[in-house]
């Protein structure tokens, strides 16, 4: 029996095959014909060695493969052969488990495993609705409560990075002891991947009022946020904002921007309120322009303050 987990939600399907190894440990004592190992030159040896094996006891053989899709032409073809030869499609003692990070592509593996696999499931990133409700159940299955806008300001705090989540949800849990998690908890003790107040000195640049953008900016630095931080900020945001004036430009409706563009809807208001003050030429500019000063500094062709200040010069003047 084959079993196909891919996407790139990895923290989604790893949980997946976690359930389905203990599941399997559960019934399979010995642990004897349980297999997992990541693709490597030596993988289909060790695979033709597992599956030539006659097992001592009457137990299905578990073995996971990671990575397999990635496999050289040749690798793909020989595998596809050594899984016909050995009849691992259709042999219900044996149970294959395809991991892959990303999707399977139209090659030889990714094909022969489209038509073999009893069980194929799809990881993709979580869209802020469905991000909500993951959060919702992740604070119920450990036992705690979480208010409506404390699961809002998570999504916008942390996003689709689900190891993150677990652990920001472990703390606020923790730290509530049994007791219901707030908005005000969340701004206590979760570090935004976004400062929000970043909108108020974009939106003095889009206004350009270079004195607020300047006095705005220099709040962050004091505040603590390094440098780079300030500049990354300004990268993640301007980008949504090229991002969603070009879908609107292509003649998309600002109701499916949310499900296109995978940000959540506070995100999206916040963004689309700034777009009459940019054409999508200026916003592409000023992106450009963004991702040539991180170079910049990263090469240290340029200090990292000296840049905040030229992209408060450029785009307010």
């Amino acid at each position: 029996m084959v079993i196909l987990l891919f996407g790139p939600d990895t923290f989604r399907s790893s949980k997946k095959l976690k359930e389905i190894v203990t599941n399997y440990e559960a019934r399979h004592k010995s642990g004897l014909n349980f297999a997992q190992f990541d693709w490597t030159g030596d993988a289909l040896k060790e695979l033709d060695n597992i599956l030539s094996v006659t097992s001592m006891f009457a137990e299905k053989k578990l073995i996971v493969i990671k990575g397999a899709c990635l496999a050289s032409a040749d690798d793909q073809e020989n595998l596809v052969k050594l899984l016909e030869s050995k009849k691992a499609g259709k042999d219900e003692e044996i149970i294959l488990v395809f991991f892959e990070a990303g999707g399977p592509k139209q090659d030889k593996l990714s094909n022969w495993l489209e038509r073999n696999a009893k069980m194929s499931e799809q990881f993709e990133k979580l869209t802020a609705a469905k991000l909500g409700n993951w959060i919702k159940k992740e604070v119920e299955s450990s036992g705690g409560k979480a208010d409506s806008r404390a699961v809002e300001k998570l999504t916008v705090y942390v996003g689709p990075d689900l190891y993150r989540l677990e652990n920001e949800v472990c703390k606020l849990i923790s730290f509530k002891a049994g007791k219901l998690i707030t908005e005000a908890d969340v701004d206590l003790l979760v570090k935004s991947k976004y400062d929000p107040n970043i909108f108020a000195t974009i939106d003095a640049l889009a206004n350009r009022n270079k004195n607020l953008a300047y006095k705005l900016m220099h709040q962050h630095l004091e505040q603590g946020e390094n440098e780079i931080y300030v500049l990354t900020m300004f990268i993640y945001q301007f980008r949504n904002l090229l991002q969603i004036k070009s879908l609107i430009s292509g003649g998309l409706s600002s109701g499916g921007l949310a499900k296109k563009t995978g940000l959540h809807p506070f995100v999206i208001k916040k963004s689309f309120a700034m777009l009459r003050d940019f054409s999508l030429d200026v916003l592409k500019k000023i992106y450009e322009r963004l991702l040539q000063l991180d170079v910049a500094i990263k090469r240290g062709r340029i200090e990292p303050e000296t840049a905040l200040d030229l992209i408060v010069a450029e785009i307010s003047g």
